[in-house]
This record gives structure tokens, sequence and C-alpha cells, in this order.
């Protein structure tokens, strides 16, 4: 059957956005407003959506259920859905490792749902050509077709479940992780009074990095709403075999800069750079002593030439870090 109405589930920044793509459709796009903010339920007005009021009224009119929530509620928020026994099209367009995803399609699936993957890549579809939500598993190419003429150019792709969500991380892996490691360095540099230095190296070497360097500073408001997403691109890493640490060093760095959630007014990056090296949590590393990773620091040994002396040194590194 044709999708007719759709249960949006919950209406945020990115959320309100995409249900005014969809209402200025034609479809029906209904919402709950049980326990939502103020600031919600005016985004939802504006956008045009119709509230129902609680999430299991909303789903009993729906074809199609769309989550768009902070990472870390994606697979509860799916229970609750399956809990309801909605036997819709569900759509889960949220910043997720590929194995939550497949997590939450199996959640949704026993309930009777279909299961669709999603990954938003770009801002709130506000205007044309710079957002686009991927779309795989399931009937992804009837989801994409409901964007058609849109703001939100939806792709479908030809696979799986898990490719759309696999695809975001991939993206937001570069281009979030990025801003958190430069804004760590910016951090360092200042702390050892090198900033200046620096600044005028990469104007030499790395044209334009100084400028991306200061991308924290419009972004810090947000870092609340990155910290999940990093912890599940970490875990995509980690699953593929490959380190997550970069990553959960930056959901380490968002955390810090939590306290600027809500600001009426971007931050200097003097203030973020701070916010970091103010964190509770910072520890120097002494010789002799634990270092920052709580293991022992081993003394300063001869270095060995030869590819026997090298494993056997790697053999006792090991053997030490397992009993740390």
């Amino acid at each position: 059957m044709p999708v007719k109405t759709i249960a949006l589930l919950h209406p945020g920044e990115m959320g309100s956005a995409i249900g005014a793509c969809l209402a200025r459709r034609g479809l029906r796009v209904v919402w709950a407003s049980a326990r939502r903010s103020a600031a919600t339920r005016s985004r939802a007005i504006a956008a045009g959506l119709e509230d129902l009021g609680s999430v299991e009224r909303a789903l009993n009119v729906a074809d199609m259920a769309l989550s768009v929530c902070p990472p870390h509620g994606a697979l509860a928020l799916a229970r609750e859905v399956a809990g309801h026994g909605f036997e819709g099209i569900f759509v889960d367009a949220n910043a997720i490792a590929p194995g939550t995803a497949r997590s939450v399609g199996r959640t949704v699936e026993k309930a009777g749902a279909s299961f669709v993957d999603g990954g938003i890549i770009g801002p709130p579809p506000v205007e044309a050509g710079r957002s686009r939500l991927y779309l795989s598993g399931g009937p992804a190419r009837e989801v994409a077709a409901l964007f058609a003429g849109t703001p939100m150019e939806a792709i479908a792709l030809d696979a799986s479940p898990g490719a759309a969500s696999a695809l975001k991380a991939c993206y937001a892996a570069w281009t979030k992780g990025a801003t958190a490691l430069l804004a760590a360095v910016r951090a360092l540099a200042g702390s050892e009074g090198i900033e200046a230095a620096l600044l005028a190296e990469w104007k030499l070497s790395q044209p334009g990095l100084d400028k991306r360097s200061e991308a924290i500073t419009v972004q810090a408001r947000k870092a609340w709403r990155w910290i999940g997403e990093m912890e599940e691109i970490a875990a995509s890493f980690e699953a593929a075999g490959l380190p997550g640490g970069f990553h959960l060093a930056a959901a380490e760095l968002y955390r810090r800069l939590e306290g600027f959630k809500g600001g009426e007014a971007p931050p200097a990056l003097s203030e973020v750079t701070a916010m970091i090296r103010r964190s509770p949590r910072r520890k120097s590393a002494k010789a002799g002593s634990r270092s920052a990773l709580g293991r022992q620091e081993p003394s300063p040994e001869k270095f060995k030439f030869g590819t026997a002396a090298l494993k056997r040194d790697a053999v006792k590194r090991l053997r030490t870090l397992r009993r740390a």
C-alpha cells in the first residue's frame, strides 16, 4: 500500500526539517508531543506537523515511522516502536554503527515492520543540493520516492541494511573526527605556547588549515550530540577489525564541550580550547609512574637490533600489557 501518513520520531532540528519536506509534498506527517520540550513543539508547528500526543497514537495511524534522534537513543526508540506492535515501514535515519542499525532492524522486524536503514549527510534540508538521505534494505526505493522534488535528496543504495549507516559513519569519521582532532591540536599548541608558530607553518605548508581548525567554534554548541555518534563510529571501526581509539578520543573531546550546549552564540576559540584543557580528567604522565592510559611505563632500555630481538621485545611488551 502507498505511504500516506508518516509518524516522525522525534522532530528536532534535523527531524522537523525532514518532516517539513514530506508535509509540503502533501503527505500527512504526525508526531507525539508527550514529554517533548517547548522548542520541539515550536519546530513541529513551524514544519506543519500534526500533533497526536502520544507515540502510540501516532504509530496507530502511520504507514511509515521515521526515527531521527540522538544516536544513543536509536535502539531504545526502536524497542518502543516494536512494543506498540507497529507493522508499517520503519526507517532509522540515525548516526549509528552498521551493527547497531542491524540490531534496530531485527527489533522492529520481530514485531512485523519492514526495516529501512538510513544515513543523513548534510545540514537540515531547508535548501536543495546540500543534504542527502542514503537508504538501504527493504523498501528503500519506495521511501526514497517520497522525497522527490524536496530539498532532501534521497538515494536508495542497492545494498542490505547497515550499508547506509556505514556510509554515514565513514563520512562523519572524517568530517567530525577531523574537527575534534584539530581542536585538540589547537589546545595543545596553546598549552605549549607555540600556537602562533604553528599557524605560521600551516599557512606555509597547509594553506587553509588554520581556518579549518576554527570550525570547532561553530560546532561547539552541538558537541553534546556528537558524543554518541563518535562512539558509534568507534564501534564501526572495531567491528571491522580496525582500531576505534581515534573516535573514542573524539567522543571524549566533545564530552568536554557539553557546557556550550544551549549557548546563544558560538564561543571564541580560546574558550573552546580552555574548556578542553580544563577537564578534570586531564592527568600528566611522569617518568616511572603510570601513564595516561593507566599502564606502568617501562624503564628506558637499549635498542636491540635484529628481527629475533624485536620479536622477543614484542612478546615481553604484550605480557606486560596483559598483566597491567
